[in-house]
């Protein structure tokens, strides 16, 4: 049933250490995003077994979000359902060629289970949280980074053609690979479990405790303050409108999230 191409990578502390993971921590402006990315840190540290570990990759691109200290004593394993993507993968003690909404590993396998800007990308993002869960031992966690679908962000991505992601990658973000093979941006689909009540409520419903929580301004803000001050200035004064005339307390600008669920 699960039949994928499987490509090792250096399996031996030594070489490992040798090939250090990059860190998604590096490519993060300072904000919100940032420093709450450096609060799942803590969180992970505090909460994950002292000793080796074993990890669960969901989507494996070229860097890592782990703590820097946490690839040295575990066992990465990534799947990724593009082969380009498998490749750039550098840190991974082994990748598997996949699809995270039907391959399954064996239960009771990983201590922690990765979905970082994954799940807006998934037409069955049920499936894929019920496998995550299943491979998960007792007191292990998944943790979820997401953009907002109800953002103002998250609501152009949704409502735009992909040219235009990758028009934005290109010319206001400054990345001149995006949109070639292996390269985000990816096509989103944003299925209704990605919004963050609905996660909420399906991960109670499935005994999964949401241990942290947090919604963040989406760092292409201060990305494009740095890089495209007049530009942002107009996306700015356009959120600040929007606002004015929701409900108190929302702010469009909120378009990323971070989770971690422990399974009971």
């Amino acid at each position: 049933m699960n039949k994928p191409a499987t490509i090792d990578f250096a399996t031996t502390t030594a070489i490992k250490a040798s090939v250090a993971a990059p860190l998604a921590l590096h490519d993060l402006v300072p904000g919100e995003a940032r420093d709450s990315l450096l609060a799942v840190h803590d969180v992970l540290r505090r909460e994950l077994p002292q000793g080796r570990l074993a990890i669960y990759e969901a989507g494996g691109g070229s860097c890592s979000v782990l703590p820097p200290e946490l690839p040295g004593r575990s066992h990465v394993t990534v799947v990724d359902i593009d082969e380009d993507q498998v490749r750039n993968n550098t840190y991974a003690d082994k990748a598997v060629l996949g699809d995270v909404q039907t391959y399954r590993f064996e239960p009771e396998t990983f201590d922690l289970v990765i979905c970082y800007n994954v799940i807006e990308h998934l037409p069955d993002v049920e499936a894929a949280l019920l496998n995550f869960r299943h491979a998960l031992k007792h007191g292990g966690m998944i943790l979820i980074g997401a953009p907002n679908p109800r953002s103002l962000s998250g609501v152009v991505t949704k409502y735009s053609p992909h040219w235009f992601h990758v028009w934005f990658y290109r010319h206001i973000r400054g990345i001149k690979d995006a949109g070639l093979p292996g390269e985000p941006p990816f096509p989103t689909f944003f299925h209704p479990l990605v919004t963050l009540p609905r996660l909420e409520a399906f991960a109670a419903t499935n005994g999964l405790e949401m241990i942290y929580r947090r919604e963040v301004e989406s760092p292409r803000y201060p990305e494009m303050r740095g890089r495209k001050p007049m530009f942002a200035a107009l996306v700015d004064a356009g959120a600040a409108v929007m606002n004015a005339v929701l409900p108190r307390g929302t702010d469009v600008r909120r378009g990323d999230y971070h989770v971690i669920l422990r399974k009971s």
